[in-house]
């Protein structure tokens, strides 16, 4: 398998209007949408593909209401760095499963009652 380091590189631009910005992250979400099953296969991930797809969907929806164009340009712009690194396998499986932690980790959820944190052996 060859890869091509710019294959999926995107030049990095500021939008015009805030059109301009929703029109380009709405192709950076269905591009991630679209290769959500190459992700799961390429990374052989223990994860269904629509638990893959819903962090997805998540992680955009964290960032629906950004009031500043030049906030919601660089979040385009990272998101399509995140793509490229992800497609073209340069991550390693611990950078992928960051994003669900809290989903499979249950040491990662910490419950607020102090009387079973303490039962539990946490501090």
């Amino acid at each position: 398998m060859v890869i091509n380091p710019t294959h999926l590189a995107q030049t990095t631009r500021a939008s015009v209007n805030w059109q301009d910005a929703s029109r380009r992250a709405i192709l950076s979400y269905r591009a991630w949408q679209r290769s959500a099953p190459e992700i799961v296969k390429t990374y052989a991930l223990n994860v269904p593909l629509s638990a893959v797809r819903a962090k997805i969907r998540q992680e955009f929806e964290r960032h629906r209401y950004v009031q500043q164009l030049p906030v919601a340009d660089m979040l385009i712009t990272k998101s399509n760095m995140e793509y490229q690194e992800t497609l073209n396998y340069w991550k390693q499986i611990p950078h992928i499963m960051k994003y669900f932690r809290v989903e499979e980790d249950p040491k990662a959820r910490v419950s607020s009652n102090f009387m079973n944190n303490f039962l539990e052996g946490r501090n």
